[in-house]
């Protein structure tokens, strides 16, 4: 009862912890990400000392109880960090994301005592880098057609088979990967596991070469008879797959935080040009051309940061988010890459280049409308909802 009434009372003002977290953010976005952005991005360098900062920082176990390490916050909380730090590059809110969202969430919710007591404060200080792995070359949307298998021997699971672009599939020091231990398509033929760097038979191979989120590293997972013992086990046998829609529902909120954040990065950037941009004599914010594209930029950010607000206020509740979080995704993603070509065109030619932040903007955004679900797959998530 303590969060709803604490939530209807926030309103639609940001509370002072909020406030506080998301300066913090800011701050650390500005000191240590903002001069070596382009640096990154050129190289396509994964900044992994980067990470062990945003640790000492609280941002990677933003959800975690403070009894475990992590920050113990909320859900609005989350999207102001992943917003703040995507403002100023998208790659490093996408690794901060999917490192709260999926290895380290996975494991909170669904892990028992010990399990969690092992392996959470790690990834909640930082100490270590986690990898979710569920997507394979053949099987993206389709996730229960998935070919990686684990099969029990004794006390132990033998995993065969190789995940397909896995944010952290290279740095990451421990990963959560669904494989499948029953019949192909069975909703309940899939498990959870939780496998370290290092163990035998577990490697990583080819790394993408990506259009945007150059500086996240995604690369493959490969598992070649890796021996796991079941102590590594998420949950009952057959629940994986079930485990990962629900952390899914989650996930969508960071990913539209992320999308909120490259709009509104694209949105201030766009703005500020217009209006030092001089042609015919005036600022190029005079013309309505300008001022209108301003305008519905301006109102579908607000309408993404309203969706993603209410899904974050249903989920601190531990209410269903499912149909909500995949509509915030869903549009708040589409928005993005609206932003960013639009931001790109009022810059004109010189947002085609990389004297401004806008290219990278709109190269970063499409990820958004693809990643932890397309935007058909949203649509699909919306209508089953809607239908039932």
């Amino acid at each position: 009862m303590d969060t709803i009434q604490s939530d209807m009372a926030l309103g639609f003002d940001y509370s002072e912890t909020q406030k506080m977290v998301a300066e913090s953010a800011r701050e650390f976005a500005e000191t240590e990400i903002r001069p070596h952005v382009m640096e990154w991005d050129e190289a396509q360098t994964f900044p992994v000392e980067l990470f062990k900062k945003a640790g000492q920082m609280g941002f990677m176990g933003i959800l975690v109880p403070v009894e475990l390490g992590g920050s113990g916050l909320g859900y609005h909380e989350y999207i102001a960090i992943i917003e703040e730090i995507s403002k100023v590059d998208p790659s490093i809110g996408l690794s901060v994301a999917a490192h709260n969202s999926l290895c380290t969430n996975h494991i909170l919710s669904f892990g028992n005592e010990e399990q969690k007591q092992k392996w959470i404060p790690k990834l909640a200080t930082g100490e270590w880098l986690g990898a979710w792995g569920l997507t394979e070359h053949n099987t993206g949307s389709d996730a229960g057609g998935m070919n990686t298998t684990a099969v029990k021997e004794g006390d132990e699971w033998v995993l065969n088979g190789a995940k397909n672009f896995i944010t952290h599939g290279k740095s990451g020091d421990i990963a959560v990967v669904i494989a499948r231990t029953g019949e192909k398509g069975d909703s309940h033929g899939m498990t959870a596991f939780v496998i370290e760097k290092g163990t035998k038979g577990f490697s990583s191979g080819k790394k993408e070469d990506k259009l945007g989120m150059r500086a996240s590293e995604t690369a493959e997972l490969v598992f070649d008879n890796c021996r796991i013992p079941d102590t590594n086990r998420l949950g009952p046998v057959g629940d994986g797959f079930i485990q990962s829609m629900k952390i899914l529902d989650g996930g969508r909120i960071s990913i539209g935080a992320l999308s909120l954040g490259i709009a509104k990065g694209a949105y201030e950037a766009a703005l500020k040009y217009s209006k030092e941009r001089v042609q015919f004599g005036k600022p190029i914010s005079k013309f309505q051309g300008i001022s209108f594209k301003l305008a519905d930029m301006a109102t579908e950010i607000e309408a993404s940061e309203l969706l993603l607000h209410k899904s974050a206020f249903l989920k601190n509740q531990g209410r269903k988010v499912t149909k909500l979080s995949a509509m915030a995704k869903m549009y708040s993603s589409e928005v993005c890459v609206k932003v960013a070509n639009e931001a790109v065109q009022i810059h004109g030619g010189y947002g085609y280049t990389k004297d401004y932040p806008v290219e990278k903007f709109y190269r970063d955004s499409k990820l958004c409308t693809i990643g932890e679900g397309t935007t058909e797959i949203q649509k699909i998530v919306i209508a089953k909802n809607i239908l039932q």
